[in-house]
C-alpha cells in the first residue's frame, strides 16, 4: 500500500508544485483573470508581480510575452514573499486559495476545483518520479510508450488531470501512465434495455468474433445459460472494471438482480488506458479495435460519461463522414482519414430516465469500438500522438527537438510537412464542408515516415464533430451535429482550437528548444494557408467571409468555464453559447496578409 504513495516526497511536491503555479500565472494571465504589473526590466525578461485578493502575500516572476498573448514563464524566477518580505514556499493550493475572488470560484464549487488541483499534482508527482525515457529517447519510442509517457494534459487548462473517484489503487491500475495493462469485463445485457449499432462489415456476431474469439463468445454464452436465462434475449457488452465495481453494481442493482444484466466473464486479451482515459487499447492484439466505455469519474469539467441515445447515432454518424471524405480527392491525395468508430452498445438507465437523457447517472452504461491506427499505416510507418509535440522531460528537453533533430529535414521543411499534414486538411474540411473537428493534440494521431509527419488520424469524431452549413442534407442521426451560429464564432473554432490551443504553445516551444523564431513559424502557417487558397480559387468568397487573416479575434477562456462550474463547463445541448469569451487576441497571421505587406523571406534554419 505504501508503494502507491511513493512518489509523494518534500522534493518532489516542491518540484510539481512550481511547475503547476507557473502554468497557472500562464494560463490565467493569458485569460485575462490575473493581470500582471510590470517592475523592471532584467535580460531578456521583464519581472512582474502579482498581489493575492486579501494583498497579504505577492509573486514575483520572470517572464516574455509571446504571440497570441502567451506567457512564457522562468519557473526558478518565481518567488512569495509575505507583506515582511519573507519568502515562501510555493504551493499551489494555497495559491488557488488566496486568489479565491479573482478566479471567480463559487463556493459551492471550491472543494471540488481544489480536489482537481489536488489530483493534479497527484499525478505529476507520479509521473515525475517515474519518467522512463529522456525526450530524446522518447522520439525513438513505441506508440504506446510515447503515449503513457505524455505528462502535461491538455496545454490549456490548469486543472487537467482530476479523476475524482480514484483512490489511490485504481489510479496505479488505470492511470495512463501508471501503464498497467488489464482486462475488461463482459457483461450480457437484455435487449429490452441495450442497443447494439455498427457501420456496416462489423455486425454484431462478427464484430464479437474478432474482438473476442468464438470460443469465448461460447463461453460467455454459457455463463449465460447457466443464469437460466434465454441467450437470445441478451447482447454482450465490455465494461471498465473500475465502472463495473464502483458504478454499475451499485446503480444497476436492480437490472442485476432481475438478471437483465448479467456479469459473464472477463477478456483474455489486455487492454492500455490512453490519454482520454476511458478509451483502452488492445496491447495483446494492437490491430483490434480500440475500446471505449463510459467512466464516471469527474475529470476537467465533465463526469465521463457515455450517452446510450447518443451511442445509436455514432455509426451513422462514421458512416456519413467516412464515405463523403473518402470521395474527396484532396483529402485522399493528403492522406487525412479517421479512425472509425465502428460499433457502439448502448445500455439505457430506465430507472433514471426521469433525469433526463444528459444526467450523468444515464450516461454509466454505453461503449463504442474504435478502429486501430495499426490499420491504417504501411510498414515503414509509425505512429505518436501529435500531444508529443508539447512533451517536455524533467530537464527541460523538448521531444519535438529530438524528432525534427533525427530527421533527414531542416526544421523549415519539417514543419511545412507538419502544417501539410495537420492544418490544410481541415481548412479543406472547414471551407468546402464548413465543419469541424476537436483538433486538439490527444485527439490527433501522426503517421511519421523518417520521424516526419505524413498525414494525420483524426479520432473522436462522433462526439466532437461539429456542422455548420445549413445547406448540406444531413442523413437521419447525423443532422444531431448541425449547430446554428454567427460567422465570427465559426471561423473562432480554427482561431480558438488550433491556433490558441495548440500553435500558441508549439510556437513557444519552436522558439525555446529549436532555435527557431516564433515568427518565422506562423509566417510558415500563412504560407500553407495560402497555399491551400490558391490551390482552391473556388471558396474564394469563403476566404473573405471566414478570414483567417483578421487583425484580432475573440478570446476563448476555458479556464473560465472550468472555474465558473468545475462538475460541468458546458451546456452540452448548446456549447457554443456557453463560451465565455473575454477581450480579444492579436492574430498572429495579420502580419502576413498579403494585400496589406509584403511576406519578409524565411530566415534558413
Amino acid at each position: 500500500m505504501s508503494q502507491n504513495i511513493a512518489h509523494l516526497q518534500p522534493h518532489i511536491w516542491k518540484i510539481v508544485n512550481r511547475n503547476l503555479i507557473k502554468k497557472a500565472i500562464s494560463e490565467f494571465a493569458h485569460e485575462l483573470i490575473i493581470k500582471p504589473s510590470f517592475v523592471k526590466e532584467k535580460g531578456e525578461y521583464l519581472v512582474y508581480e502579482i498581489k493575492t485578493d486579501c494583498e497579504r502575500f505577492k509573486y514575483q516572476f520572470e517572464a516574455k510575452k509571446n504571440f497570441l498573448d502567451h506567457w512564457s514563464i522562468y519557473k526558478n524566477s518565481i518567488i512569495k514573499n509575505d507583506v515582511k518580505g519573507n519568502n515562501l514556499d510555493l504551493d499551489a493550493i494555497h495559491f488557488i486559495t488566496e486568489f479565491k475572488s479573482t478566479l471567480g470560484i463559487p463556493d459551492k464549487f471550491l472543494a471540488t476545483y481544489l480536489e482537481e488541483i489536488t489530483s493534479t499534482l497527484f499525478g505529476a508527482a507520479y509521473k515525475l518520479s517515474n519518467e522512463k525515457y529522456s525526450a530524446t529517447e522518447l522520439a525513438t519510442q513505441s506508440f504506446q510508450e510515447i503515449e503513457h509517457a505524455m505528462t502535461e494534459g491538455h496545454p490549456c487548462f490548469v486543472a487537467n488531470n482530476g479523476r475524482i473517484g480514484f483512490n489511490t489503487n485504481d489510479y496505479h491500475l488505470y492511470a495512463p501512465e501508471a501503464n498497467t495493462p488489464f482486462k475488461i469485463l463482459w457483461l450480457a445485457v437484455h435487449k429490452n434495455y441495450a442497443t447494439y449499432a455498427a457501420v456496416k462489415g462489423f455486425e454484431y456476431e462478427s464484430l464479437l468474433n474478432n474482438e473476442l474469439g468464438k470460443e469465448k463468445v461460447y463461453e460467455f454464452n454459457q455463463i449465460l445459460k447457466e443464469s437460466n436465462v434465454n441467450t437470445e434475449d441478451y447482447l454482450l457488452m465490455p465494461v471498465h472494471p473500475w465502472q463495473w465495481t464502483n458504478k454499475i453494481t451499485h446503480v444497476f442493482a436492480a437490472d442485476i438482480a432481475k438478471k437483465n444484466i448479467v456479469l459473464v466473464g472477463e477478456s483474455d486479451d489486455f487492454y492500455s488506458a490512453q490519454q482520454s482515459i476511458r478509451t483502452l487499447f488492445n496491447r495483446t492484439n494492437p490491430e483490434k479495435l480500440y475500446t471505449k466505455g463510459a467512466l464516471s469519474i469527474l475529470n476537467m469539467g465533465f463526469m465521463r460519461g457515455l450517452s446510450p441515445y447518443y451511442m445509436q447515432s455514432t455509426p451513422p454518424i462514421t458512416t456519413w463522414i467516412t464515405d463523403l471524405l473518402a470521395e474527396d480527392e484532396y483529402l485522399t491525395d493528403n492522406g487525412f482519414t479517421m479512425l472509425g468508430e465502428v460499433a457502439t452498445i448502448g445500455y439505457q438507465n430506465h430507472y433514471y430516465e426521469i433525469l433526463g437523457k444528459t444526467n450523468p447517472h444515464n450516461k454509466m452504461l454505453s461503449a463504442l469500438w474504435r478502429e486501430s491506427p495499426f490499420t491504417k499505416i504501411s510498414s515503414n510507418q509509425r505512429v505518436l500522438t501529435m500531444a508529443a509535440l508539447l512533451h517536455i522531460d524533467t530537464q527541460e528537453n523538448s521531444l519535438l527537438a529530438g524528432l525534427i533533430d533525427k530527421s533527414p529535414y531542416v526544421t523549415t521543411t519539417w514543419i511545412q510537412r507538419y502544417l501539410k499534414a495537420y492544418l490544410a486538411p481541415l481548412l479543406h474540411c472547414f471551407y468546402k464542408y464548413e465543419f469541424v473537428f476537436m483538433p486538439h493534440g490527444e485527439n490527433l494521431i501522426l503517421v511519421l515516415e523518417e520521424d516526419t509527419p505524413v498525414y494525420v488520424l483524426m479520432k473522436d469524431i462522433t462526439e466532437e464533430v461539429i456542422v455548420f452549413n445549413k445547406e448540406m442534407n444531413l442523413p437521419e442521426h447525423v443532422d444531431r451535429l448541425y449547430t446554428e451560429t454567427s460567422d465570427k464564432m465559426k471561423v473562432l473554432s480554427i482561431f480558438t482550437d488550433v491556433f490558441d490551443c495548440f500553435f500558441r504553445f508549439l510556437g513557444a516551444q519552436l522558439e525555446l528548444h529549436v532555435n527557431f523564431s516564433e515568427y518565422n513559424f506562423w509566417q510558415l502557417v500563412a504560407d500553407c494557408i495560402y497555399e491551400y487558397q490558391e490551390q482552391h480559387p473556388e471558396f474564394m468568397d469563403k476566404y473573405d467571409r471566414y478570414d483567417l487573416f483578421v487583425d484580432e479575434f475573440d478570446r476563448c477562456c476555458l479556464n473560465r468555464l472550468q472555474l465558473g462550474n468545475t462538475k460541468q463547463m458546458l451546456n452540452l445541448a448548446d456549447p457554443i453559447e456557453s463560451l465565455k469569451l473575454v477581450g480579444t487576441l492579436e492574430n498572429p497571421l495579420a502580419k502576413f496578409r498579403k494585400e496589406t505587406k509584403s511576406k519578409p523571406s524565411l530566415e534558413t534554419i
